[in-house]
Parts: structure tokens; C-alpha cells; sequence
């Protein structure tokens, strides 16, 4: 991810970590299909139960194996976790905020075994 890139999601972060929004505790928004801008990976976001707990896949472009997913409330803004256990996903994860006016996911993919974090963003793919 380009620099540029890179200081606007870390200010959209910021953002939402200071500026409060009175949908945080409906997680409507997070149910869909959301591919990577960067490639083909997909989160698909099933359900999510109001203790926060979600039914996810991920797909690279195969299925990869969700160990556990929730969503949560950050400074009442929606949070996404999801961690991966698979074959090359030793613990690898997505950290990452609900940006509404963008209808976009924003944060970082935990590349376990590289041990880095890459900045990301998932787009909400057309429901056909």
C-alpha cells in the first residue's frame, strides 16, 4: 500500500477512535461480501449475534479455515476481528473499522508468519 494510502487509513482510524456515531450497536452494516482492494481475498460477513460474535469465511480465493470472528464497538464505531487457521494461516488476522460513508472495511491484516501488519481495505462486493 502506497504512503498516501497508508496516512489515510491511519487518519480514518484516528477518526473514528475520537468521533462518536449513534449506530455502533447495529451490526446491519457489516453483513455482505467484502473483497480486498488489493486481490482477490474475501470476507463474507454471514451474521453477527448481538453479543457481537460473527459466522464468517474467508476466501483466498479458497476457503480458509475462520477460527473465531466478532465485531464490537470501538468509541462507538464497529469493529471487525477475524482470525485465520489454516494451512499458511498460523494465527494471521483482520483488525478492522466500518467506514460508513465509504461502505468500506479499514485496517490491518497480522501476517503471522512474516510477523507483519500490512494496511487494508475491503470494499463491499455487488449483491447479485
Amino acid at each position: 500500500m502506497n504512503s498516501r494510502l497508508a496516512k489515510g487509513v491511519m487518519a480514518t482510524l484516528i477518526l473514528f477512535a475520537t468521533v462518536g456515531a449513534a449506530w455502533a450497536t447495529d451490526y446491519r452494516p457489516l453483513i455482505g461480501r467484502w473483497q480486498r482492494t488489493d486481490g482477490g481475498y474475501v470476507i463474507e460477513i454471514k451474521r453477527v449475534a448481538a453479543d457481537g460474535a460473527m459466522q464468517a469465511a474467508y476466501f483466498n480465493p479458497r476457503p480458509i479455515h475462520v477460527s473465531w470472528a466478532k465485531a464490537s464497538a470501538l468509541k462507538d464505531h464497529l469493529k471487525v476481528e477475524v482470525e485465520l487457521r489454516d494451512t499458511g494461516y498460523p494465527g494471521s488476522s483482520y483488525t478492522l473499522l466500518y467506514d460508513p460513508e465509504k461502505d468500506a472495511l479499514l485496517g490491518f491484516y497480522y501476517q503471522a508468519v512474516q510477523k507483519q501488519n500490512f494496511d487494508v481495505i475491503f470494499v463491499r462486493m455487488n449483491q447479485q
